[in-house]
C-alpha cells in the first residue's frame, strides 16, 4: 500500500478534491455548436468499391450508365416478330397468313434471317428483334398451319408498330446519370447499376474511427477478472455503432491511466483515423487525464469539458487540427448516449449520410421521476399498453454504469434542467431507439426473478413478444392496482399467506406462484455461522458489532423477512440496501460484507454457505379483463407445462 506520504498519491488526492477537471459545464446545445464550427463536416473523398462492396453506401459524384439497357431491341412477350403493315385488317373471321421463317429467337441468340414483307419469325421475350420486323403479336392472337408453302401463321388481330418491343437504351440510355450524389446505395441501386454495366461505383469514403478505452480497471472480455476489475463493454459497444452509421471502427485496445502512454496511443490515432473516440479518461476523479493530453496537443484543443447533460455531464469535445476528438464518460450509459448525441452525427456527415431521422412515441409518464435541477436529464424509459389504450413509458432505474440500459430500453425522454422531476401521467414525447418497434405481446411488471427470466425464454421460443419490467414488488403492485398484469413477492414461513398489502381491483392468477428458498449467506468457512440455522445466523449477525451486513431494499420481501427477524435491531451495514439478490450475494462473495439474506439458487451461484430461513413466494396478479389475452394464456401455460416446471426446478424454485 502506498503512504499518504508519496508526493505523487498526494497531488492526485488533491486534484480529486478540487475537481479541477471540469473546465466549463455548458448546455449541449452550446457544446454541439463549438464542436461544429471547429471541424470539417464536409463528407469524405470519394473512392471506387466493387459493385458487391456498395450496398449501404453513399455515392459520391453522379454515376453515368455505362451502356444501353436494354442493350438491343427485344421482344416483350412471347409471339412473332413482324412488320406491322402486313396485320393491317386482320380480324377473327379474316386473318392474315404469314410465311414462317426458318429460325426461332430465343434469349441470347443473334438473328440470321430478316423479316421481309408477309414474313413472321417466332421470337420469346427477351429475343432479339430481327431486321425488317417492328412489332411483335403475342402467341395468344395467333394461330399455326402448314401451307402449301410451308408453315404459315395466321395473326387474328392487327398490330401496331413498336407494339411488343422494348428498344435499345429504353430504360437506361448511355450516358445517363443513373445516380446522383449523395444517393444511399440498397439492393435496388445495386440492380439497376449491374444494369448499367458498372463494375464498381464511387462512393464517399467510410471515416475511420479510432476507438481508445482508458482506465486502468478495464479488463478485455474473456480475461480473468481481478478485484475491482470490470469488462471494457464500451469499445465493443461503440464499435458496432460505427458501423451502423457508416464508419469504419478501428478499435485500438485498453490503454491505463499513463499519460505518456495515452498521449503516444492518441497521436497514432490522430495519424490513421478520421475522427478519434476515447472511452473513458474524462471524469472528475484523479486518474482522468485524457483533457491534459489533449490540450497538449495542436490546436483548438479542448472545445468543451462538462456538459449540462444527465447522464453524460464529463463529456469532452475537441479538436487537432480539423481532426475530431470525443472524450466519452467511462461508464456505459453516459458513454453510449453522448456517442450517439455527439459523435453519430459527425460519422454520419464525413459518411455522406443524411441525420438519422428521429422516431417519436406519445406517452405517459407510469412513475413520478426526480431529477437534478441544473441539467437537462435524459431519463430511459421502456413502453407498455396502460389501461385506457396509449402508451405508458417506465423508467429503467438504471444509473449511467448500467451495460442493458440502452439495449432494454425502447426510447428515452428529457427533463429540462430547470425542473426537479417529472410527475407521474405527465405526457411524454418519447424518443425511440433504433426507430419505431412493436411492443411486446406481455409486459410483466414487478420484482427481477430469475425464474420469470426462464418461463420467458420459454415463450420467445414459442413466437410469444414477452418483456419484464424490474420495478420493485410495490411498484409491480401499484401498476397491477393501474390495470397491468404484475408479478410480485411475498414471505411465507411455514404455508403461503395472502398478500401483505391490499390489492383492490385485481386478482391471483389461479396456481401462477413459485417458492424459492431464502436464508442468510456467508462465506464457506466462516466460523462465525457454519453450522447455524438461518434465524440463528441472523441473530449472531446482529449481536456481533465485527459482521457487516448487506441487506435488501426497503419495500422487497427480503428486506420484510428480515426485518422481522431484526425486531427493530439495525446492526452494520444495514443501510446499504441493493437492489438484487445477485448483488447481496456478490457484496458476501467479495468480503464487501459478511452476511446477507437471498435466496438458494444465487448462493448456489456464488459459492456461498446457506442457512435456510423461509421460503420466498413469487405470485402474480393480473386484471380479470386481461385474464384471456392470448399472451396472458401462453403465459401461464408455460408456467404450468413441464419444460417450465423442469427449468424451474433446476433453478431452486418449486410451485407454489
Amino acid at each position: 500500500m502506498r503512504s499518504l506520504t508519496d508526493p505523487s498519491l498526494l497531488e492526485r488526492i488533491r486534484r480529486a478534491a478540487r475537481q479541477e477537471q471540469f473546465l466549463d459545464v455548458v448546455p449541449a446545445e452550446v457544446a454541439t455548436a463549438r464542436f461544429h464550427v471547429a471541424i470539417d463536416l464536409a463528407p469524405l473523398p470519394a473512392e471506387a468499391v466493387p459493385l458487391a462492396a456498395a450496398l449501404g453506401r453513399v455515392v459520391a459524384v453522379p454515376v453515368a450508365a455505362a451502356a444501353d439497357a436494354p442493350p438491343f431491341d427485344r421482344a416483350s412477350m412471347d409471339g412473332f416478330a413482324l412488320r406491322a403493315a402486313d396485320t393491317l385488317g386482320a380480324t377473327e373471321a379474316a386473318p392474315r397468313r404469314l410465311r414462317m421463317n426458318a429460325e426461332l429467337l430465343a434469349c441470347g441468340v443473334a438473328p440470321g434471317i430478316a423479316v421481309a414483307p408477309g414474313t413472321a419469325t417466332a421470337i420469346a421475350t427477351g429475343g432479339v428483334i430481327p431486321r425488317g420486323a417492328d412489332a411483335v403479336v403475342m402467341v395468344e392472337h395467333t394461330e399455326a398451319e402448314e401451307g402449301p408453302e410451308g408453315p404459315v401463321v395466321l395473326v387474328r388481330r392487327p398490330a401496331v408498330a413498336g407494339q411488343a418491343v422494348a428498344y435499345a437504351g429504353s430504360d437506361i440510355a448511355r450516358g445517363e446519370t443513373v445516380l446522383r450524389a449523395g444517393t444511399l446505395v440498397t439492393s435496388r441501386e445495386i440492380g439497376m447499376l449491374a444494369a448499367a454495366g458498372l463494375a464498381t461505383v464511387p462512393v464517399v469514403r467510410r471515416p475511420g474511427v479510432a476507438i481508445l478505452s482508458t482506465g486502468d480497471e478495464l479488463v478485455a472480455p474473456g480475461q480473468p477478472l481481478p478485484t475491482g476489475g470490470i469488462y471494457d463493454s464500451n469499445a465493443a459497444i461503440l464499435a458496432a455503432a460505427v458501423t451502423e452509421h457508416g464508419g469504419e471502427p478501428l478499435p485500438l485496445g485498453i490503454f491505463r491511466d499513463d499519460e505518456a502512454t495515452l498521449e503516444a496511443a492518441l497521436r497514432q490515432a490522430l495519424d490513421q483515423a478520421d475522427l478519434v473516440v476515447m472511452s473513458g479518461g474524462t471524469s472528475k476523479g484523479a486518474g482522468d487525464v485524457s483533457h491534459r493530453i489533449l490540450s497538449r496537443l495542436p490546436p483548438p484543443g479542448v472545445l468543451v469539458h462538462g456538459v449540462a447533460l444527465k447522464p453524460g455531464k464529463p463529456l469532452c469535445l475537441g479538436a487537432v487540427g480539423r481532426t475530431p476528438v470525443v472524450v466519452l464518460p467511462g461508464f456505459p450509459t453516459s458513454a453510449v448516449f453522448t456517442f450517439q448525441e455527439f459523435a453519430v452525427p459527425v460519422i454520419r456527415a464525413l459518411a455522406g449520410l443524411p441525420a438519422r431521422e428521429e422516431a417519436v412515441a406519445e406517452a405517459r409518464l407510469a412513475v413520478r421521476t426526480p431529477s437534478e435541477a441544473g441539467r437537462t436529464e435524459y431519463v430511459m424509459v421502456s413502453l407498455a399498453e396502460d389501461p385506457a389504450g396509449g402508451l405508458a413509458a417506465w423508467p429503467l432505474g438504471k444509473g449511467s454504469g448500467s451495460v442493458t440500459a440502452f439495449s432494454q430500453a425502447d426510447g428515452f425522454f428529457a427533463i429540462d434542467a430547470a425542473e426537479q422531476g417529472a410527475a407521474a401521467g405527465t405526457p411524454l414525447q418519447v424518443r425511440l431507439i433504433g426507430g419505431a418497434h412493436r411492443l411486446p405481446e406481455l409486459t410483466i411488471i414487478g420484482s427481477h426473478c430469475t425464474g420469470l427470466d426462464a418461463i420467458l425464454d420459454i415463450l420467445a421460443a414459442e413466437g410469444t413478444r414477452a418483456r419484464s419490467l424490474a420495478v420493485g414488488s410495490l411498484g409491480g403492485l401499484a401498476a397491477a392496482k393501474r390495470g397491468n398484469a404484475t408479478w410480485r413477492r411475498r414471505i411465507c414461513w411455514t404455508r403461503p399467506r395472502g398478500p401483505t398489502t391490499p390489492l383492490p381491483g385485481p386478482r391471483a392468477a389461479a396456481g401462477a406462484g413459485l417458492a424459492a428458498g431464502a436464508g442468510v449467506l456467508f462465506r464457506p468457512g466462516d466460523a462465525r455461522f457454519e453450522g447455524l440455522d438461518g434465524p440463528a445466523a441472523v441473530r449472531r449477525g446482529a449481536a456481533d458489532p465485527d459482521l457487516l451486513l448487506v441487506n435488501r431494499n426497503a419495500g422487497s420481501g427480503t428486506r420484510i423477512l428480515l426485518d422481522g427477524l431484526l425486531g427493530g435491531a439495525r446492526p452494520p451495514g444495514y443501510a446499504n440496501q441493493p437492489k438484487s439478490h445477485n448483488a447481496v450475494a456478490a457484496a458476501v462473495s467479495q468480503g464487501r460484507a459478511d452476511w446477507g439474506v437471498a435466496i438458494a439458487a444465487v448462493a448456489g451461484a456464488y459459492g456461498l454457505g446457506f442457512a435456510p430461513l423461509a421460503d420466498e413466494h413469487y405470485d402474480f396478479f393480473l386484471p380479470e379483463a386481461r385474464q384471456d389475452r392470448p399472451a396472458v394464456r401462453a403465459f401461464l401455460s408455460a408456467l404450468a407445462s413441464a419444460e417450465g416446471r423442469a427449468r424451474l426446478a433446476a433453478l431452486g424454485f418449486t410451485p407454489a
